[in-house]
């Protein structure tokens, strides 16, 4: 989240005689000058799962930091996996309480803290995924992940998520990827790891890396497979909404111009155009369609999204989360009411709320989205 702060005010600095230069739609433009060759891209299987400890079905762990962390990050993973009934999937956090979520301010209680898990489960979870954080040196988190790595768990690292293996020392003298603007200073931080181009998740012994936010579907189905197999998995994908899944990534596409610049400074200066949004919310909404509208409508730049309920009270999601509501309908909703997210084929709804960008804010921020989102379709 930082980093795109930074990001946003190194993009004001930009100068108002560039505006006139923005003629081609940002993002997913052709290669970047200078980055590292993309590896021989082959679809990756991850290593079958290994049942240890006389588990039934592996137990599978998603961890949060309370002060800000990614939200489809935390949440897809979450609702795949469940989907599966593969595993036991637990929502975790470093400290007790709400998380606040971003890009997306949507609060969440997590399940159950690190330390509830670990009097839990003293072995360890099998698998544990870790979202990109705000604080990513933070202490707590950085010593939970190192010692399940020493328990054995296979731990995937989701978009800036690899930022906390790497400062946890999961990733030295392995191969492993990361979101495309941090691909760069990920690279000059931790040298003795192999950077990789090319592919959506790399996996590398029990240490798993991915590009961008949307690389949690595939990873997601990646680990269902392990699980279960590879027919469950593409099975599982078209139930959720997508026909095929893989590795393969057109890393080359994805940098940032000066198009792309200059439509972030025009978002952004543009508040008297800025919208607040509202999503309506309800027990048993799909969580993954929620969180897909959600973060696409708050990369834009031009409205802030709010969850909006019939009153304060907390909501479950389909799959087992629990939503604090921002505001109540007929009370202080937002204007711009969304639909109720999609029940089937839920992970649809990021095309469907792409569309929705493009008709409101334009082509150009639409573009945006997906380059943020490092999205490229599946």
């Amino acid at each position: 989240m930082r980093r795109f702060i930074v990001l946003l005010m190194s993009v004001l600095m930009v100068g108002q005689a560039a505006w006139g230069a923005a003629s081609a739609v940002p993002a997913v433009a052709g290669p970047a000058a200078g980055v590292p060759q993309a590896v021989e891209a082959e679809p990756d299987r991850l290593p079958a799962y290994q049942p240890r400890f006389g588990r039934a079905r592996p137990v599978v762990a998603v961890v949060a930091e309370n002060y800000y962390t990614e939200l489809s990050d935390y949440v897809v993973p979450y609702g795949i996996l469940s989907a599966s009934n593969a595993a036991d999937v637990h929502a975790l956090a470093t400290q007790p309480g709400t998380v606040r979520m971003f890009p997306a301010s949507l609060t969440l209680t997590p399940q159950a803290t690190t330390d509830d898990f670990d009097r839990r489960f003293p072995e360890g979870a099998d698998y544990v995924i870790v979202p990109a954080v705000h604080r990513d040196d933070d202490p707590k988190l950085l010593a939970w992940v190192a010692a399940q790595a020493r328990k054995g768990a296979t731990v995937v690292g989701v978009c800036d998520g690899v930022w906390v293996l790497a400062r946890a020392g999961l990733l030295e003298g392995r191969n492993a990827t990361g979101h495309w603007y941090s691909f760069d200073d990920l690279r000059k931080a931790y040298p003795k790891t192999q950077w990789l181009r090319g592919k959506r998740y790399v996996a590398d012994g029990k240490v798993v890396t991915t590009t961008g936010v949307t690389a949690t579907i595939p990873v997601s189905f990646g680990l269902v497979e392990a699980i279960e197999g590879r027919e469950r998995a593409v099975a599982l994908a078209r139930s959720l909404g997508i026909e095929r899944w893989s590795s393969v990534h057109p890393s080359e596409r994805f940098h940032l111009g000066l198009s792309s610049m200059l439509t972030i400074a025009r978002n952004y200066a543009s508040f008297w155009s800025h919208e607040n949004i509202g999503i309506p919310v309800a027990p048993g909404v799909d969580e993954i369609a929620l969180v897909l509208e959600a973060d696409a409508f708050a990369t834009t730049f031009r409205s802030t999204v709010y969850t909006v309920s019939q009153n304060r009270e907390p909501i479950v999601t389909k799959r087992g989360l629990t939503i604090v509501p921002d505001r109540v309908a007929n009370v202080d909703a937002p204007r711009r009411m969304l639909a109720v997210p999609r029940t089937e084929r839920p992970l649809r709804a990021l095309d469907e709320a792409l569309g929705r960008i493009a008709t409101s804010f334009g082509q150009r921020t639409a573009a945006w989205v997906r380059l943020q989102m490092e999205y490229s379709g599946f």
